[in-house]
């Protein structure tokens, strides 16, 4: 099995914050992962690690068989990064956006026109080739800044939260994008507070607190949840909710959307727990059924 990116040991604090915390990862070759967490997990810390921009308190890092610490020039050439606030020119159409990038990764000339009009296709920005950048919608923006990264055709992708702010039909044909180029062989490491993201993954790295919770394929994450689920569906599921949060046989309550979910270690008590809640709050009519935990639910249940 090759890997493309490998991290030992890594460590970064800033003062007396520790952001990443003896970090272990590897990410196949022309594999999709997800790292998953909050705000201040220590994923922007760990991208910005891997392509040189940040420098490491201890640990070690290869991509592309290369050292951070040793060979990063080398990296350079491979890698294609994305970062959560990627700087456009926005007086520049987007062709002209494409050229730039081109002339700063030393694109050959002789390439230079066949990658600009293979990745105006590509991103279905083709008929916006002379718009002003400015005057991109916040999806469209996205789609220029991922093709300005792959201008100099990288074998391994590090993308820091690339469809936040993006509205959803932009995020489906963002993903679909990297889908496209997952199947053509990139290795792309992507982080993103979406849970919903992280199903398109191949493998998910859940990271709090700068550490590893848990690291397996979409479809196994939800064999990972450590009690009983069960979904309510009330009209008043924000009372119920907090009535439910009293009985102290469920262990977490959480709201998703406009239903509750409910979990803990004993399945009689949790039915006879949410009964009495329910019987409190007034509630005529409420189901709850019992439910395969999703992604945001193990998340939620490994951070507590």
């Amino acid at each position: 099995m090759i890997f493309d990116i490998e991290i030992n040991d890594l460590v970064k604090t800033y003062h007396e914050v520790t952001a990443v915390d003896h970090l272990h990862l590897q990410v196949q070759r022309g594999e999709m992962l997800g790292l998953i967490g909050p705000d201040g997990a220590g994923k922007t810390s760990t991208l910005r690690i891997l392509c040189g921009l940040l420098k490491a308190d201890a640990g070690e890092c290869l991509v592309g068989g290369y050292s951070v610490t040793k060979q990063i020039y080398q990296i350079r050439a491979l890698v294609g990064y994305m970062p959560q606030r990627f700087s456009l020119y926005p007086d520049l159409t987007v062709a002209e956006n494409l050229r730039f990038f081109a002339d700063l990764f030393r694109v050959p000339k002789a390439e230079r026109e066949t990658r600009l009009e293979r990745l105006l296709q590509f991103s279905k920005l083709g008929p916006f080739s002379n718009r002003r950048a400015q005057a991109l919608s916040g999806g469209m923006k996205q789609k220029l800044a991922l093709s300005c990264t792959l201008i100099h055709t990288p074998q391994i992708l590090l993308l820091d939260e690339p469809t936040t702010g993006v509205d959803p039909v932009s995020r489906r044909e963002f993903w679909a994008i990297l889908k496209d180029l997952r199947d053509q062989g990139v290795t792309i490491l992507v982080t993103t507070p979406y849970m919903d993201e992280a199903a398109r993954c191949d493998r998910v790295a859940f990271i709090h607190k700068g550490k590893i919770l848990a690291l397996d394929t979409p479809e196994k994450i939800p064999d990972l949840f450590s009690g009983i689920l069960y979904e309510i569906t009330c009209d008043d599921f924000v009372r119920a909710a907090n009535l439910l949060k009293e009985e102290r046989d469920i262990a977490s309550v959480q709201i998703f959307g406009d239903r509750v979910h409910v979990s803990g270690g004993d399945d009689c008590k949790i039915r006879i727990a949410i009964d009495n809640a329910m019987g409190r709050s007034g509630v005529a009519s409420f189901e709850k059924n019992k439910i395969r935990a999703s992604i945001e639910d193990v998340f939620v249940d490994l951070m507590r």
